[in-house]
């Protein structure tokens, strides 16, 4: 339901569409000139219909006036006789639509339904990206309860999901809804960071601990004081960086490269899109470990698994992608059809590409089927988030992320795998050996000893 307001100086076609807006279940409120219709106009209206020939101050003016205004209703102009001009000149300004009258009842109904609610989108528009964890599927309301209940405690909590499904989200919002909301959010991604330098990264380090160390470097753990440190990817982090963590966790206390203890007040929060649970049993990951931080689990479903949140985080990133003061583009029921039956490999981040291109490619307000390109983004690029100045590590980096991709492609069989990537079968083992990856969640299959046959 709607909040109409009817801006128009024929009684006859004011009444008419008045009782016809009412007939549909709409809230009506109505004008016979320009000035009472500025007069009339409050945050509560969701649309304006506005006629372009009235007395006065005529609708182009009236128009241009309300789109003025901060977060503006939706305005469609209404003439008896359309014109080149009018229609570009009210365009121009915003208007949602350029009608000619007289206008039949299904033609309204299909126009209140296109419309967006100013109420809704202005809502939709000043909410944080912690309110972008949109969804009423059963998955996502556990989700949300789960956060709730764990925000204030300071208990460690592990978040758990496919890439794309929104972990940090998840992270931030139980830092906001916590005590320590005021405090900072530090976000260390596990898998982007060199082995060698992730020590640092997290612990800090002293002046002349080693080459390179010009000055005192504080490190993640200290940033994050009073507040949340997010470690994500924590599942590709190595055995010897897991031992350290696990102490920080058992004993409050870090101790930076080349210096002394320190307590830490951080709260950890830890997030992977690996199964953690076989990385323990294949010896890859401390376990240890696994328990101190998988006391508050939080699992995301993946996008696929809550079908009926899909077409609300489009409206969303609908709203995130318009234009200042211009109208959130629609979408037509094919192509809500076509997102609705899409796989999503990606998530809601590929969501959120496909309806940002979208919004980008198409001229009108509507967004059609052929305008959704969702096999582009099915297809993700290696991530390669290294420093440009560590060449050897970003390319072993790559070569580990092309051989995962490989093996899983292949469900685990290395024969196969090696075919894909142009190496021979003793070659790609070898280089498993090196990544760690042999017996690892890479390969779907438990991996046979070197040399037998795994086709």
């Amino acid at each position: 339901m709607a909040n109409v307001l009817i801006i128009d100086d024929d009684a006859a076609l004011r009444e008419g569409l008045a009782e016809t807006l009412s007939d549909l279940g709409h809230e009506v409120q109505t004008a016979s000139s320009g000035r009472e219709g500025l007069a009339a106009l409050s945050d509560e209206v969701d649309a304006v219909l506005l006629d372009v020939n009235m007395p006065g101050m005529d609708g182009i003016e009236v128009l241009r006036r309300i789109r003025s205004r901060e977060a503006p209703p939706a305005v469609v102009v209404l003439t008896a006789f359309a014109s080149a001009e009018n229609t570009i000149e009210a365009m121009r300004l915003g208007a949602f639509d350029h009608l000619t009258k007289p206008i039949g009842r299904e033609e309204l109904k299909q126009l209140l339904e296109r419309l967006p609610s100013r109420r809704r989108a202005a809502a939709i528009a000043g909410k944080t990206t912690l309110d972008a964890l949109i969804g009423l599927s059963e998955g996502m309301r556990r989700v949300q309860k789960q956060i709730g209940l764990a925000a204030d405690s300071q208990s460690t909590v592990l978040i758990l999901g496919e890439t794309g499904t929104g972990k940090e989200l998840v992270a931030r919002a139980l830092h906001v809804h916590s005590a320590r909301k005021n405090g900072p959010f530090i976000a260390v991604n596990c898998a982007a960071i060199p082995e060698d330098l992730l020590e640092s990264e997290l612990f800090g380090h002293v002046k002349g601990s080693f080459t390179g160390a010009t000055s005192d470097r504080s490190g993640a753990f200290r940033d994050a004081e009073n507040g949340t440190l997010f470690l994500d990817e924590i599942g590709d982090m190595k055995l010897a960086t897991q031992a350290k963590i696990l102490r920080v966790l058992q004993e409050r206390m870090i101790t930076p490269v080349g210096g002394k203890p320190i307590r830490t007040t951080a709260r950890i929060v830890a997030a992977t899109h690996r199964d953690l649970a076989r990385l323990v049993a294949q010896g890859a990951f401390r376990e240890d470990l696994y328990y101190r931080l998988n006391v508050v689990p939080v699992a995301i479903p993946p996008l696929r698994e809550r079908a009926s949140d899909i077409v609300p985080l489009a409206e969303h990133f609908l709203a995130l992608s318009a234009s200042p003061g211009q109208p959130i583009k629609q979408l037509s029921p094919a192509a809500i059809d076509k997102l609705t039956h899409h796989s999503w490999p990606g998530n809601v981040r590929q969501l959120r590409n496909v309806i940002e291109r979208a919004c980008v490619l198409t001229r009108g307000h509507v967004i059609e089927v052929d305008d959704l390109d969702t096999s582009a983004a099915d297809h993700q690029p290696v991530s390669t988030a290294l420093p440009e100045s560590d060449l050897p590590a970003a390319v072993a980096k790559l070569e580990e992320a092309m051989i995962r991709k490989a093996l899983d492609a292949c469900g685990g069989n290395r024969t196969e795998a090696a075919r894909r990537l142009n190496i021979n079968r003793q070659l790609l083992y070898t280089k498993m050996q090196r990544y760690g990856l042999v017996g690892s969640e890479a390969s779907a299959n438990p991996t046979p000893a070197v040399g037998k046959d795994d086709d």
